[in-house]
């Protein structure tokens, strides 16, 4: 997208050539059919870079009437699908120029004073993603919504906790549901601190070295909503940290409903069954008619390796450019397009199936009986009675093995037989190792226990309820 100057044929540079560009050429370097997208905010972006011009004498007020005038017309005609897309005329920025000096005549000649399309194209994508951030953090929050929802409804529902997939220790169904929640905010964060750096203006880099009109950057910053510009004219051109950081935040966002659907479709399986998703987000089989598919979660969690394929490609569009502009920079719309896309529909689809969870407490207290995940309990336990914490792992451990050679639980080894391994074990005993003596034992800041659930829900919702952190 390097700039030059319009002649009357429409191309942007046809003076300089003998030749007309080759049909496969052409379409081999238009980006029109996607960067297309970004026309409202390329108009927005127009019609600020005018006003300033106006306000600063470099073209005149009837000029700027024509443009705000012609520039209203092609939105119209845009928004009612009767805008001629054309790839002739290359990409999204010469296209609605074109229009919009068929419409005004010279006026829109005029409009391309003082800039580029290299500064054009950069401040329409950071507009362009400033908005889907803040789009995401409003999916984000509905997600998070749903999963504050559920876990308050099991937030007294034991499950055991897995490390290795093995059972380990018995926490609820809320307090893990919160963990995702955890994730989702570190998210919102990270969406937020991206924002901050996208929101600067390149309009005024021109090409790349700033242009010799006596523009006023700070004006169109304001006028577009942008927190200050890029302070050097090569590095506004040619940066697109922007993008990769969104795109490795986006990748850290799908990473997380990756996990979240592992363990769902893992969950589902009739051999754990802990839930069941709701038909809606479930397919059939084919020749098996008593196949209920969790295909959304196995989607979502093939969709990571997408966006994250997508963050290695703009890392390596960019890690070989020399300053400044490059046409290989046309290549970081559609991977940044596709992410957007990507993230944003697997959040408001998850959103709604987090809603459609149905729990099955009796499953997971069943599975709690198997690992013997009160072990550590009584480990805990003869330690507060004064046994090194060593010699309390082995005594439990010896009879873990005892329980496992009689095919039972601890408890149901029975006082005696637990004193065997430990002379300090006593009538206490059997408490601490039942699930609820195990769970409110945990009843620390971040612990599991039922009463730590519900006050982190209740901050949780506080939090929510702020408002965006986006603007916050």
């Amino acid at each position: 997208m390097t700039d030059h100057s319009n002649d009357s044929s429409g191309k942007a540079w046809s003076g300089r050539f003998s030749e007309p560009v080759a049909e496969l050429v052409k379409r081999y370097t238009a980006s029109v059919p996607f960067d297309r997208r970004l026309a409202f905010h390329d108009i927005r972006g127009s019609l600020a870079h005018a006003r300033m011009l106006a306000k600063q004498g470099i073209i005149g007020k009837d000029d700027l009437a024509a443009i705000e005038r012609g520039m209203a017309a092609v939105k119209l005609e845009i928004e009612t699908e009767e805008f001629q897309w054309s790839l002739d005329d290359e990409d999204v920025h010469l296209n609605i120029e074109k229009r919009l000096t068929a419409l005004v005549g010279d006026a829109g000649k005029r409009l391309h004073t003082g800039r580029s399309r290299n500064d054009q194209v950069a401040t329409d994508i950071r507009l362009w993603l400033r908005e889907e951030i803040d789009g995401l953090d409003v999916l984000l929050r509905a997600y998070q919504a749903a999963l504050l929802d559920l876990a308050e409804q099991h937030a007294a529902t034991p499950m055991p906790g897995f490390t290795h997939l093995q059972v380990a220790q018995p926490v609820t169904f809320g307090h893990h549901l919160m963990a995702y929640f955890e994730m989702a905010a570190r998210d919102r964060e990270r969406l937020a601190d991206c924002r901050k750096r996208a929101n600067r203006l390149p309009l005024g880099a021109a090409a790349l070295a700033g242009t010799s009109y006596p523009i006023d950057r700070a004006f169109v910053a304001r006028e577009l909503g942008f927190d200050g510009v890029c302070a050097n004219s090569l590095d506004a051109v040619s940066d697109r940290d922007f993008a990769i950081e969104f795109a490795a935040a986006a990748a850290l966002i799908m990473t997380h409903v990756s996990r979240f659907s592992e363990e769902l479709i893992l969950w589902m399986s009739p051999r754990i069954g802990f839930i069941d998703l709701a038909d809606r987000f479930c397919t059939g089989s084919s020749i098996m008619p008593q196949k209920k598919n969790p295909d959304v979660p196995e989607l979502a969690r093939g969709k990571s390796g997408r966006v994250f394929g997508h963050l290695m490609g703009l890392l390596t569009l960019m890690k070989g450019q020399p300053l400044a502009y490059n046409k290989d920079n046309q290549e970081d719309k559609e991977p940044l397009f596709d992410t957007v896309d990507t993230v944003r529909d697997t959040l408001a689809i998850f959103a709604d199936l987090v809603g459609g969870i149905r729990v099955r407490p009796d499953a997971m207290r069943a599975a709690l009986r198997q690992g013997y995940a009160t072990a550590t309990d009584l480990a805990d336990y003869l330690v507060k009675k004064g046994l090194p914490f060593r010699d309390a792992h082995e005594a439990v451990a010896l009879a873990v093995r005892a329980a496992e050679e009689k095919g039972c639980d601890l408890a149901e080894l029975g006082l005696d037989a637990l004193r065997r391994f430990s002379p300090l074990v006593g009538e206490d005993a059997l408490s601490v190792l039942s699930v609820e003596g195990s769970l409110a034992s945990r009843a620390h800041l971040g612990g599991t226990a039922p009463e730590q659930v519900r006050a982190a829900i209740a901050k949780a919702r506080q939090t929510l309820s702020r408002g965006d952190l986006l603007q916050s």
